[in-house]
């Protein structure tokens, strides 16, 4: 009899519904304005809105059963739910709209919100309305399950996916350090990490260390925001008002709670993608990992959650399949792009790795260049838009430019002849109506269809909750516009409607979330890398404290862009000040000594680039010196070593391939990926050595062989330390220009490639209408050098070849000095 009904329990086990909550609301403002008039959710990334690819997320996860918590705009997502082909019977998925009260203001709000309901019946999975995800979760939910089986305390399972420091999907301004049993993977301390000021400590309990002989303490680890949680999980919210954010409040709490007595899980995954957009930096990092199709099977074109069709072409570039498209025969499409259906791209305009919506325009010599344009944007003759976002119906009048990270709101007009200072923020004006924009009319139409539809699903305060919403974003907006700079406003052109909002700002007096504060928030935000940002105020603490932490802690550090465990943010000062800055200073010589040691018998002995990388981790971890300096001197062992070959340039290119090839490897090796750093430091040892000739030569090397790409060689261009500015002796600072021009020449083979491959397929087009072969296949474009580089094995062409590449240190230096390669950069 027991036997039986141990076997009723296991069917009843398996046949029981896997139920999903998506946290719809953001709970902050990272995205204002794009977010005044709809949530975050329904932002579309890769031409599809968020909550979609979230729900495609879960439908690939095997989950049956979704609620959707809502407050803000909560009419638009119930609609969004209701088009959404998931909502369409036969697929297999319920999803449930729930508005909470109007009270909820955390994520720790809703998940009271959503216990009073009594919606949740077992195991569930947590996610966020931002969630692009090909993770299978099933498993994750299978070992949960098993582990509750043999842990009653067992209440929650993070997933966690392993990364080095410069993921770009990884938040540089908000990151964790886990510490974690090593042998069952339970979370022993959570401790929660922003990126400035930094945190250069971590405070782990004594009695963890006590209880457990062995602990891995994680900084490397991207949070996907997806948690496996028990059903009592969100009573303990309730029993616990101080729980606002689940991480740094729950997580934390629950694992430094003396009554509680849970354990919380991480599930590290080996194999998927899965990130957040929970800021305009990871927007533009997951929308390039979209298109570079990490998120497999979900890309533009298969599975686009959208429901939206693409030709994949050569070079990740996605073209809607409808023939609606119109591509001018002189403009250029570079890689990493998608372009929505009934999208025109006139003469001579260019865009490259940017996302352009359904009915979007580019004028003549236009150029958009890692930015994302919504539907309905139109960008007139001879404009320049770079690493922004521009949202729905925006038109951007002739001959202006909208510098890096600018955020511009529905409908806005900007121009003509305007020039948006970097990081600007426009919405459109109120007095213009919003009865005159016919998309928010129609959006409001069917809400309120869809608030009579649903009313039963909504308690009787659904209503005030959004009149609220609207009252709040109306004070908003009135207050940003009473206080415009006339001046400011000028400069965005004689048609336009906009009104600029205030950068973001903190008093003296005021308590601030150290993650929502300014300076750590830009290192949040498309185009910002902060490289301005230094690890110490001299003026923000007491003498003391500088005499017994600032000087032992900071070597002169410099917070360029990434978090404190970045190879960047450990340099060494030039003038040490007192004599704990000249112990460290003694001890980074005798490290640097002891690389080139190891260095020295790598090369020598021909260790394999493992070995040798692992020899300079130890090294690294026993001095306690940046990644920098270990690329440094990796990179200067390389050049150094590196043969000037007096008989041509064929046999210098295989001298140098021969060395990267068989060394290249080891600058990534050593951890810490950050191609743009390496090529500055292979600039600045050929500028400072007789490697100067070969700077061209190497750096397409290391182009060839993956170690730095097109973007890397772009981003390092158009840094102004890249052409020496100040260096010093000014003789150094003229070596630092002549590598800046050969990067430029570099860059102009690029476009000359994207010009042939563009040519090669409309040529293939009209030879054969039915033209299948190669589209849609995604392998890369062959790289240009590449091209070059075969084309040597041709005796006729060898003595060109040479010609090309001699020319370097001579005439072909101002190429790159041309007015049109110079008007491309920011």
């Amino acid at each position: 009899m027991s036997s039986s009904t141990g076997k009723e329990k296991l069917i009843t086990d398996e046949e029981e519904v896997l139920q999903a909550v998506i946290l719809a609301d953001s709970f902050n403002k990272r995205f204002k304005p794009l977010t005044t008039h709809k949530p975050r959710c329904l932002l579309p990334i890769c031409n599809a809105p968020l909550l979609d690819w979230t729900f495609e997320s879960l439908a690939l996860a095997g989950v049956q059963e979704i609620f959707v918590i809502c407050r803000s705009h909560a009419e638009l997502v119930k609609a969004a739910i209701k088009n959404s082909k998931w909502s369409k019977p036969g697929t297999g998925l319920k999803i449930v709209p729930i508005v909470t009260a109007k009270e909820t203001f955390t994520p720790g709000d809703a998940m009271r919100d959503i216990y009073t309901h009594g919606i949740i019946t077992s195991d569930f999975v947590l996610v966020t309305g931002d969630l692009v995800s090909n993770i299978r979760i099933g498993e994750v939910v299978r070992q949960h399950k098993e582990r509750r089986k043999t842990d009653k305390d067992a209440m929650m399972t993070m997933v966690v996916k392993q990364s080095g420091v410069n993921h770009r999907t990884r938040s540089k301004g908000d990151s964790a350090v886990f510490v974690l049993d090593p042998e069952t993977s339970q979370c022993l301390h959570y401790e929660a990490v922003t990126g400035y000021p930094p945190k250069k400590y971590a405070r782990i309990p004594r009695e963890i260390l006590n209880e457990h002989p062995e602990v891995d303490i994680r900084n490397d680890l991207i949070d996907c925001s997806i948690d496996i949680c028990s059903v009592e999980v969100p009573s303990l919210f309730q029993d616990n008002f101080d729980y606002g954010d689940i991480r740094r409040d729950f997580v934390h709490g629950v694992l430094t709670s003396d009554l509680l007595m849970k354990n919380i899980y991480c599930y590290i995954a080996k194999e998927g993608y899965a990130a957040r957009v929970k800021d305009t930096r990871s927007f533009d990092s997951i929308s390039k990992d979209i298109l570079s199709r990490w998120t497999f099977p979900l890309v533009p074109d298969d599975n686009h959650p959208g429901g939206h069709s693409y030709e994949h072409l050569r070079g990740n570039k996605y073209i809607a399949k409808d023939n609606s498209v119109i591509l001018s025969r002189t403009c250029k499409i570079g890689n990493n792009t998608l372009i929505g259906s009934k999208s025109q791209i006139a003469d001579n305009a260019q865009v490259t790795a940017s996302v352009l919506g359904q009915r979007c325009t580019v004028g003549a010599g236009s150029i958009v260049r890692n930015s994302y344009l919504f539907d309905g944007v139109v960008i007139g003759p001879n404009c320049v838009v770079e690493h922004s976002i521009i949202g729905s119906g925006v038109q951007i009048k002739e001959r202006t430019r909208v510098e890096r990270g600018c955020l511009i709101a529905d409908g806005v007009v900007v121009g003509p002849h305007a020039r948006l200072a970097p990081f600007s923020r426009l919405s459109k004006r109120r007095s213009d109506g919003d009865e005159d924009d016919e998309d928010e009319d129609d959006d409001q139409e069917q809400a309120d269809e869809e608030d009579e539809e649903d009313e039963e699903d909504n308690e009787s305060d659904d209503g005030d909750d959004e009149d609220e919403d609207e009252d709040e974003v109306d004070s908003e907006l009135e207050e940003v516009e009473a206080n415009q700079d006339a001046e400011a406003l000028a400069k965005l052109g004689s048609d336009t409607n906009a009104i600029i909002w205030p950068p973001s700002t903190v008093n003296e007096d005021e308590e601030v979330d150290e993650l929502e504060h300014p300076d750590n928030q830009r290192l949040m935000r498309i185009g910002d890398n902060a490289s301005d940002l230094v690890l110490s105020d001299a003026g923000s603490v007491t003498s003391s404290e500088s005499e017994s932490e600032s000087d032992s802690d900071s070597d002169g550090e410099r917070f360029e862009g990434s978090n404190p465990s970045s190879s960047t943010t450990s340099l060494p000062l030039s003038t040490p000040s007192n004599l704990v800055a000249q112990a460290d200073s003694a001890a980074i010589s005798e490290f640097q000594q002891e690389v080139k040691q190891s260095l020295d018998r790598a090369f020598a002995e021909g260790h394999s680039v493992d070995n040798a990388a692992v020899e300079l981790k130890t090294l690294r971890m026993a001095s306690n010196v940046s990644l920098r300096l270990v690329r440094d001197a990796v990179i200067a062992g390389i050049v150094s070593r590196i043969k000037i070959m007096g008989d041509g340039a064929i046999s210098q290119r295989k001298e140098i391939a021969s060395m990267i090839a068989r060394w290249g490897g080891l600058i990534d090796k050593i951890g810490g990926v950050d191609p743009v750093e390496t090529v500055e430091l292979l600039q600045e040892h050929c500028a400072s050595s007789d490697r100067l000739p070969l700077f061209g030569q190497i750096l397409a090397a290391l182009y060839q062989d993956d170690i730095v790409d097109e973007d890397d060689i772009r981003a390092w261009h158009a840094k102004p330390e890249s052409q020496g500015e100040g260096v010093k002796p000014t003789s150094l600072q003229e070596n630092y220009k002549k590598c800046w021009v050969t990067g430029a020449h570099m860059i102009k083979q690029f476009d000359e490639q994207d010009s042939d491959e563009e040519s090669e397929e409309e040529s293939e087009a009209d030879a054969d209408d039915d033209d299948d072969g190669e589209s849609g296949t995604g392998n890369p474009a062959v790289k240009p050098l590449e091209r070059e580089h075969n084309s040597s094995k041709d005796a006729s062409s060898s003595e060109e070849d040479s010609s090309e590449e001699t020319s370097n240190e001579g005439d072909e230096y101002s190429t790159g000095e041309d007015g049109s390669e110079q008007d491309d950069l920011p």
